[in-house]
């Protein structure tokens, strides 16, 4: 649930904000186009959520074939699949479809222009909107095989809930949110997240194949992190794998995990914007 309440925020955030985007071109130019663009992008909420939904349902069909035997073999495999992919996904491909996405939203503000309706322009919006649906589906396309259907469902619309009403927020009042600063957020916790599935793939590996449980290499004392039973605590430990008796084994196998991902992906990002500063 907590993953896809993760990566569901930070995906329909950013369809909010494209409309935000259009609603505020038509406002300020005085093109009186807000009916027609909150009508695609209902039309893209609607298919955007409609996409993960087909795609949880998908994963539920798998979990229901997998044999016990095999289930937790698939499992550990697919959790390190998770941790790579989601790298792959968020901090590579995602940017790929954002230039993309410039490039079409320079020609949908002339469209904008247009004093009747403009087919194209709608099906551009609803492509805008359902993208992230898409990429939603897309992420947690592994990590969904490890949840119930009642649970991605609830990810999903929670996440989908909380960043309409930050979206909201942002456009019809002065609230001013940091956006960069909660997309660099969100970026940081996808970070988290990836390690702690690749941490936990090849732990349930070793247990399997080697019958070592890393669990039991030198354990540490985290004591500054809060306790399972806690709210916070719970999130901690069953999302991101951080628990106050971590071994030093599964510490560093995702730190590790973590300084590959900087290398690969965000070391030359963060160059630039050093320079640039």
């Amino acid at each position: 649930m907590y993953t896809t309440l993760l990566i569901s925020f930070r995906e329909y955030l950013e369809a909010f904000l494209i409309i935000g985007v259009f609603l505020g071109i038509s406002k300020k130019l005085q093109l009186k186009k807000e009916k027609e663009i909150l009508l695609a992008s209902l039309t893209g909420m609607v298919l955007s959520l409609l996409l993960p939904f087909l795609m949880f349902l998908f994963g539920e069909k798998a979990r229901i074939i997998l044999n016990e035997k095999n289930a937790d073999i698939l499992e550990s495999y697919l959790l390190i699949f998770s941790g790579i992919f989601i790298a792959y996904v968020v901090f590579s491909l995602h940017n790929f479809f954002h230039l993309q996405q410039s490039k079409y939203i320079l020609k949908a503000h002339e469209k904008l222009k247009n004093n009747i309706f403009d087919l194209s322009l709608f099906l551009l919006i609803v492509f805008f909107v359902l993208r992230e649906g898409f990429e939603v589906a897309l992420f947690t396309a592994t990590t969904s095989l490890f949840s119930k259907l009642s649970e991605n469902l609830a990810g999903l619309f929670l996440g989908f809930a909380i960043s309409s009403l930050m979206g909201a927020a942002t456009f019809l009042t002065y609230i001013r949110f940091s956006l960069a600063k909660v997309f660099k957020l969100t970026q940081y916790l996808i970070i988290v997240l990836g390690a702690s599935f690749f941490k936990n793939g090849v732990s349930k590996l070793l247990q399997i194949y080697l019958k070592i449980d890393l669990g039991k290499i030198l354990p540490m004392n985290l004591n500054f992190l809060p306790a399972e039973k806690t709210f916070f605590g719970h999130f901690l430990t069953n999302i991101f794998g951080l628990e106050q008796d971590m071994s030093l084994a599964k510490v560093a196998i995702m730190v590790f995990y973590m300084i590959c991902i900087y290398f690969i992906f965000l070391r030359k990002s963060w160059t630039i914007t050093n320079k640039n500063k």
